[in-house]
């Protein structure tokens, strides 16, 4: 027999082997006998008692500077702000406007590549509203206005400046549809 052949034989071998100890094994294993019908009733019938005496104290975890409600108040408070709408608005110029509308507060928050600011609602009407802030879009010095029209907020006029400019950016936006 060369080597090659004998290279081929050796899987099959270590199989075989391990199949043959594994037969050999579950050959030693005793039987459990099978237990009767009645034998299974008899089992289920057998009550343990439970002992009327409580655990022992000693067990029980105490907490020593468990915290009290009071300052735990907040942490359990839950609330839902559904006065929160987001919505994104393509603009000419080119800029794209992440618009975070907050109306319990009426506020709404700006966000582009030039920055993200918050912005307060200055009148009380709904077509247009008109928000304002005294800063920029970048941060600085000047002024940002978000006038968004229509009772679903579908288009949007910004206009921004920094202290000292003669004429504001304007850019004209509308609502993306998947917002």
């Amino acid at each position: 027999m060369n080597l090659g052949s004998l290279k081929q034989l050796k899987p099959s071998i270590l199989i075989t082997a391990l199949l043959a100890s594994v037969m050999t094994m579950s050959a030693c294993q005793q039987q459990e006998p099978e237990q009767s019908l009645e034998e299974d009733i008899a089992a289920e019938q057998e009550v343990v008692p439970m002992s009327a005496e409580p655990a022992d104290a000693g067990d029980t975890p105490v907490v020593a500077d468990d915290a009290t409600l009071n300052e735990v108040e907040n942490d359990t408070v839950a609330t839902v702000n559904d006065g929160i709408m987001q919505f994104t608005y393509l603009c000419s110029p080119e800029l794209r406007v992440e618009a975070t509308y907050k109306d319990e507060t009426n506020q709404v928050v700006l966000g582009t590549d030039k920055g993200t600011l918050t912005l307060t609602k200055t009148n009380e009407g709904a077509n247009p509203e008109v928000f304002e802030v005294d800063t920029a879009m970048d941060g600085g010095t000047g002024f940002t206005q978000w006038r968004v029209a229509h009772e679903e907020r579908e288009t949007g006029l910004m206009r921004t400046a920094n202290a000292g400019d003669s004429d504001p950016d304007t850019y004209e936006c509308k609502r993306t549809q998947d917002s």
